[in-house]
């Protein structure tokens, strides 16, 4: 079924010079037999994947047909060969393909309406051959004429980009969604969150307390946990992914498959760490080579559990942030998928490009809100730690508030949630006084209450509830552990 519409013309108005050579690829009669199908019966439009646009038909009378239809069945009204030749009879291009007739005979030739969903597909796979060829076009021209601070490396993780988009239907197109699609979708979530009353909906962290406040990390946030050194904001971040990672390993539909990127301990290192908390032997003993025989075998069942884990660690230093979102989108696609992102830290991730050479503050800005769209297209969560300025330090009240995040504009900006790991037992303990100084009787009382414990600050959560989330923390081990509180305690006697 072929009409007198002359699809080079329309080709080469997008291209002049490929047409001279060959055709993009393209099939004008899958185009009209689907055109032929929706004109037929409008309510076959709801048969369509959700993947296809006007934008990927080859003709651009086509793709006007189509979004005139799809248009029409939104406002509930009509579309046939009558109602669309007055819409179009100024079109030239409509007229020149024969007008009213043209579409008529696009409904008396339909082949099978049932085919519609086949047809669809054909004709989605060659749009995307056609963004594969502008995709290589672009990367040959880029290749030959780039400029001198735009490295290889910068070609390929564009390029990745690129082919990422395509991989993923359902990030392509973009564009404006109705309310109407909106608000539906946010119902259709509130009903899964119904249903699933009493789980944690987003990925849990293990920590009780800190999943009911957050929901657990929801998808396409970013998420900052913040803290000085010494406050263990490594080591908790490691536990986070560890029992994500753990959670999925038990029952897959929990948890997730979490990605380290490790920017300052080496894999090695963080290794060691987490096999220290699993099998509770302190790390000190594990670095010196001094585990006692008889915890030998602690050791050993740790590596059983964790070996199988879908935690994957990157210990490459000076990443940039363009480099972590390749890496990422790369581990996406893989069969394991992706649900969770971890970076320690984000101030020694760099910039891409000309953004290298500008000042720390620009630098940052990029790279929180690279985070922020990372997670919006891989629709997980980021958690990226954060060091704190050492104004904290200086302060006789060393809780951290929002303002002591270093770059602090940015990242708070651009951040969902923004937590703070506080120990207070860290400074108080650097204040121990003698034995015989009459003030030690208090401090020992003061370290005694306050020993083994942390808090989590959330300082901000743009979903939700702020607030203090108490943990217990044990340093041998560097492990942050769900706390109960006094009333939840068994009577002592």
């Amino acid at each position: 079924m072929s009409f007198a519409y002359d699809t080079s013309r329309a080709a080469a108005s997008q291209d002049d010079e490929s047409a001279l050579y060959r055709q993009p690829p393209h099939n004008t009669e899958l185009e009209q037999a689907l055109i032929g199908c929706l004109l037929l019966n409008n309510e076959s439009a709801a048969r369509l994947p959700d993947y296809l646009k006007p934008e990927h038909f080859y003709a651009p009378l086509h793709r006007r047909l189509v979004e005139a239809i799809l248009a029409a069945r939104a406002r509930d009204q009509l579309a046939t060969p009558l109602t669309l030749k007055t819409q179009f009879e100024s079109d030239p291009d409509f007229r020149e393909v024969g007008g009213f007739a043209y579409l008529v005979r696009l409904v008396e030739d339909v082949p099978n309406a049932r085919n519609i969903e086949h047809f669809a597909k054909a004709i989605f796979d060659l749009a995307t051959r056609r963004d594969l060829i502008t995709v290589g076009e672009g990367l040959l021209n880029d290749a030959y004429d780039a400029a001198l601070d735009y490295t290889p490396q910068d070609l390929i993780e564009a390029a990745e980009k690129e082919l990422y988009r395509l991989a993923e239907p359902s990030k392509r197109g973009g564009g404006f969604k109705s309310f109407k699609t909106a608000v539906y979708k946010a119902l259709e979530q509130a009903e899964v969150a119904q249903k699933s009353r009493g789980k944690i909906p987003g990925v849990a962290t293990g920590l009780f307390k800190l999943d009911d406040m957050l929901g657990g990390f929801q998808r396409s946030d970013l998420l900052i946990l913040a803290g000085r050194p010494g406050m263990g904001k490594t080591a908790l971040a490691t536990n986070i992914a560890v029992n994500a990672a753990r959670a999925k390993l038990r029952e897959p539909t929990e948890g997730g498959t979490v990605a380290f990127f490790s920017l300052e301990m080496s894999a090695e290192q963080l290794a060691t760490r987490i096999m220290s908390e699993v099998a509770q032997i302190p790390l000190w003993q594990i670095r010196r080579g001094r585990v006692e025989p008889r915890d030998f075998p602690n050791l050993i069942d740790a590596v059983a559990v964790l070996e199988n884990m879908p935690l994957y660690i990157d210990d490459s230093p000076g990443l940039s942030i363009s480099q972590v979102a390749a890496r990422a989108r790369r581990m996406k696609r893989d069969k394991s998928g992706l649900d969770l992102i971890v970076i320690d830290y984000l101030q020694l991730l760099e910039g891409s490009g000309a953004k290298r050479n500008e000042n720390r503050v620009q630098e940052v800005t990029e790279i929180t809100k690279g985070l922020k769209n990372l997670a919006k297209e891989l629709d997980i969560p980021v958690l990226a730690l954060a060091q704190l300025s050492r104004g904290v330090d200086a302060r006789d009240d060393k809780r951290p508030v929002l303002s002591d995040l270093r770059e602090s504009g940015s990242i708070e900006q651009d951040a969902d949630a923004v937590m703070f790991v506080f120990r207070e037992e860290y400074y108080h303990k650097s204040r121990e006084p003698d034995q015989n100084d009459p003030e030690y009787g208090k401090w020992l009382e003061k370290m005694n209450r306050i020993g083994g414990k942390a808090e989590v600050l959330v300082e901000k959560h743009r979903n939700g509830p702020t607030g203090s989330i108490r943990l217990a923390f044990d340093g041998s081990f560097t492990r942050f552990d769900n706390l109960a509180d006094e009333d939840e305690l068994p009577d002592r006697h």
